[in-house]
């Protein structure tokens, strides 16, 4: 076969008796050693040449069809050979012409879209609104507006629809409160959402916007456009009280003259997930601190910084102020403690000399003071012990097993324990102290917890393993994020369960006794009421035969109710992390959407009342997706036992877990526009 590229045969026939003449090129002759005649005259047959050719040079076989096709167009000259710099100038010159021509249609498409984006209709309509939206009614026990009607239920036939649907509030805009509204079906539900802020922040990355890695409009997305995918409505107020038996959440907001104004918002389902405030852990002078839970403490301390730095550049300031003021102080050791005081030791080692004078470099420190042995405490202790020798070596100064005693306008005074074990008091003086150690209640829930008697939790709001709000009405209520926790009373309501089905079986709970079978199905509703007690259910023959103490085969209520409390210490608090409110408000979202759907059934059967959220959806399953956290051009990752830690590679899969997780397409193109901007010009030192 001849393949294209290879050697070239030009054939013609010669006369009527078939003679064949064969034009052997030169390159032909090169490569296969053929003799250098330009022309050879064979009178034979045009098979029997080819014939001839093949048996002489394998490599130049060809069937007679398709040598008779050749010679149609071998009397054409060959090709003009260009050399290689002619090619690779050709080349480069065309790639970059495509080039060219691509960006240019990429940059027109982008200018005609952004001219459609300017609208210049001026026209108007009517737009019906209701009376009871202009002008409410009142009542309540405070006799307050009740806002029955929104301004907003008559703007388009969907608002309109919803109107007359079950009517959800949800409280806060933070992750579990957007998990809810992007897992909810449209027009199931009345929604209303009602918090202080009008957006969301992805808190995970605050720290990186103090120094200016990151812009803080990065950071937030407006909560109105995540309500509109269900056409809800939003309020920017904040919520002051509940009322149980009629249903009512009071809320408060500020008119334009700034008085502060009082409203009921009634409610069908309430889903409060208004968040946590810092825990102050009975310390004086947090005045003197700043405190990391919002963009606009992010703004100060941004602008804090750059005012200590400024202000260490005058030639007025003593050598003793100087390092005063560059003495940054972080009351804390958690994620967010030590986030904080790595990107602030990447802001002063990687740009603070290219703008401010060398000496600031060298007088400099950042301090960390952790309460505990070791900060990330909650990490693995292999991940522990790295983040401190990567602290030590950007000589970022760890204060363990240290307490925070005062607070004062340019020092900290904080308790130690010296090697002979003694509780010594030392000073460190500071121009800045970020106070961020745990959560605690805010008042909105304190007033909530105060008004049911078996809210006895003193840090967050106990729900049940369905989230529905211990004390309230049931189904009403639900609580989600850091403002709640888990009830983990395996005993007391299984106890109370065997009792009254001993009761009902005539029988006194006290005399009671279990068999491995019935054992096995009381372990089967415990898995089902508390998952988080499976772990702790796996190898069920141990566990009877370990709390069997008279090895007679049975179980008696001693020795039932010893098991379950042995399980109830095991089980621990849901860690108050973004991923658990984010799973939280899936979890509501689902069980809500089964709920509308499950609505017509119930309604046939008359079920109105009894535990609904039982019979429609499973119990509340929280699954640790690990842990995550940057120590300054590293990172440390706790996936479930799988622990690592590494450099800039580890610092490029720490960016692209969040990355992944940013709640909107707008946030990831700004959050990739910020990485490329630190990297080409630095991080912005401008207030």
């Amino acid at each position: 076969m001849i393949r294209p590229g290879g050697p070239r045969i030009f054939a013609a026939p010669s006369n009527s008796l078939s003679k064949a003449m064969l034009r052997i090129s030169p390159r032909l002759q090169q490569n296969h050693g053929l003799r250098p005649q330009l022309n050879v005259l064979y009178p034979y047959p045009t098979r029997t040449a080819s014939s001839l050719l093949q048996r002489r040079h394998p490599l130049l076989s060809c069937s007679r069809t398709k040598l008779q096709s050749l010679r149609q167009i071998s009397t054409k000259q060959l090709p003009l050979q260009r050399g290689p710099v002619f090619r690779f100038f050709y080349r480069f010159f065309a790639y970059t012409g495509g080039f060219i021509l691509v960006a240019g249609g990429l940059v027109l498409a982008f200018f005609i879209y952004d001219a459609s984006t300017y609208r210049e209709d001026l026209s108007y309509t009517d737009i019906p609104v209701s009376t009871e939206a202009l002008y409410p009614r009142k009542g309540g026990p405070k006799n307050l507006p009740i806002a029955d009607t929104l301004v907003d239920d008559d703007d388009c036939p969907e608002n309109t629809r919803s109107k007359h649907k079950p009517k959800l509030v949800v409280l806060g805009s933070g992750w579990g409160s957007v998990a809810l509204l992007k897992q909810l079906n449209p027009e199931d539900y009345h929604i209303t959402v009602v918090s202080p802020v009008n957006y969301f922040l992805f808190t995970p990355m605050l720290p990186s916007a103090t120094v200016g890695t990151l812009e803080l409009r990065s950071l937030v997305e407006p909560i109105r456009r995540i309500v509109q995918r269900v056409k809800g409505h939003f309020l920017r107020a904040e919520a002051v009280d509940v009322e149980f038996s009629e249903r009512l959440l009071e809320v408060k907001q500020n008119d334009a003259n700034g008085e502060e104004r009082h409203f009921y918002l009634p409610y069908d389902k309430l889903v409060i997930g208004v968040g946590s405030t810092t825990n102050p852990h009975g310390v004086t002078g947090l005045e003197n601190c700043h405190f990391l839970k919002d963009i606009e403490d992010a703004r100060q301390i941004r602008n804090k910084i750059l005012e200590n730095l400024e202000y260490a550049c005058l030639p007025t300031t003593s050598d003793e102020e100087r390092k005063r003021l560059l003495s940054f102080v972080v009351s804390g050791g958690g994620p967010t403690g030590v986030e904080f005081a790595a990107e602030l030791f990447d802001l002063l080692n990687e740009d603070l000399g290219r703008s401010f004078p060398k000496i600031l470099r060298n007088e400099i420190s950042v301090h960390v003071i952790q309460s505990r042995g070791h900060i990330l405490n909650t990490y693995d202790e292999a991940l522990s012990r790295y983040a401190e020798e990567r602290f030590a070596h950007d000589q970022v100064e760890v204060l363990t097993n240290s307490r925070v005693k005062e607070v004062r306008p340019d020092k900290i005074l904080f308790t130690q324990k010296n090697e002979q074990g003694e509780t010594v008091t030392k000073e460190l003086p500071m121009g800045f102290c970020l106070w961020s150690t745990g959560v605690s209640q805010t008042d909105f829930c304190k007033r909530l917890a105060s008004k049911i008697p078996t809210q006895t939790n003193r840090h967050a709001l106990e729900t049940d393993t369905h989230l529905r709000l211990n004390g309230a009405p049931l189904g009403s209520v639900y609580a989600i994020g850091d403002c709640s926790t888990v009830q983990n009373n395996v005993a007391d309501h299984l106890v109370t369960f065997l009792r009254s089905s001993a009761v009902e079986h005539h029988k006194d709970p006290e005399q009671m006794r279990i068999t491995f079978a019935q054992w096995r199905g009381v372990a089967q509703k415990v898995k089902k009421q508390f998952p988080q007690a499976n772990a702790h259910l796996k190898r069920l023959d141990r566990l009877f035969e370990q709390y069997d103490k008279d090895k007679n085969g049975t179980l008696d209520f001693g020795e039932l109710h010893e098991l379950l409390l042995q399980i109830d210490s095991k089980l621990t608090s849901l860690p108050a992390t973004a991923q658990r409110a984010h799973q939280q408000g899936q979890y509501l979202g689902r069980k809500f959407n089964k709920l509308v759907q499950a609505t017509p059934g119930m309604a046939a059967n008359e079920m109105s009342y009894g535990d609904l959220d039982d019979a429609v959806y499973k119990a509340f399953d929280y699954r640790h997706m690990g842990s995550l956290a940057y120590i300054g051009n590293s990172a440390v990752f706790d996936f479930n036992g799988l622990s690592f830690s590494g450099g800039l590679l580890a610092v490029y899969l720490w960016r692209s877990v969040y990355f992944a997780q940013s709640v909107s397409f707008r946030t990831r193109v700004l959050l990739a526009m910020d990485w490329s901007k630190r990297a080409m010009f630095g991080r912005g030192l401008g207030r």
